[in-house]
């Protein structure tokens, strides 16, 4: 549904009332003759009134609301939502992230954040160009998708860089590192899945830093955020494509 212009607001409602108007200016001589102890203008006030209003709000507010909702839903998408990958941003996943940590913390129920690094992807760049790269990133994107619960969300920082937030993953820290863990190494397994790109297929791995939340002091997001990134390169320097939760 198009927008409507301040000129078309205009128009519309100036047309409106003209018809009405004149519809109303042909009835008033067929009037019942109980009417006729009312004043004209009083009549002609009444009955523009009634008439117009459901037009005016069916013809021209209504369609000039939905427009301007759908066109603030359009900007907030686009505010929280990474352009490449069609994934939560930074932005939005810190914001989550935020409110992650609020849960685990009043509901004492575990969660934990992923730091997902691919391992390769520059070499993807360099040989087969940034066309492919680009491929291979919204393909993993698609894919880390596909395998997390809908309660969780999967997000890109940048680059080659993605995050996932996990809720309730239970009050047991140990069984919350096992869940945690199982979830890391099947992300790690599909991203490995070969990419046809062009005829061509492309593989890339992923490193993965895990950070639990909810069995420890009580965190922000950015420091959270570091302590997966400390694990996720201490994954990269014992050569990748494996997954290592963080630890004091």
């Amino acid at each position: 549904m198009a927008r409507l212009s301040t000129r078309q607001v205009v128009f519309r409602i100036v047309l409106t009332i003209s018809l009405v108007e004149l519809v109303i200016m042909l009835l008033l001589p067929h009037l019942p003759q109980a009417w006729s102890n009312y004043p004209v203008p009083l009549i002609d006030t009444l009955l523009l009134a009634l008439l117009t209003t459901p037009v005016i709000y069916l013809w021209v507010i209504q369609p000039f609301v939905l427009a301007h909702d759908r066109v603030l839903s359009e900007v907030n998408r686009l505010a929280n939502t990474d352009p490449l990958t069609h994934l939560a941003n930074r932005r939005f996943l810190f914001s989550r992230m935020e409110l992650l940590i609020d849960q685990v913390g009043s509901n004492r129920i575990g969660g934990a954040v992923l730091l997902i690094d691919l391992d390769g992807f520059k070499q993807v760049n360099d040989q087969y160009g940034h066309h492919a790269g680009d491929a291979v990133l919204v393909e993993v994107a698609k894919r880390l998708r596909s395998e997390i619960r809908g309660e969780d969300l999967v997000g890109r920082l940048g680059g080659d860089e993605f995050m996932v937030l996990i809720h309730r993953l239970g009050a047991d820290e140990g069984k919350a590192l096992v869940a945690a863990r199982g979830i890391a190494d099947k992300l790690i397994e599909r991203v490995a899945q070969p990419v046809l790109i062009d005829g061509t297929e492309i593989r890339v791995g992923a490193s993965v830093g895990a950070c639990l939340l909810g069995f420890g002091a009580r965190l922000d997001a950015e420091m959270i955020t570091r302590q997966a990134d400390a694990a996720m390169y201490r994954i990269k320097e014992q050569g990748g494509k494996g997954a290592f939760l963080f630890s004091e």
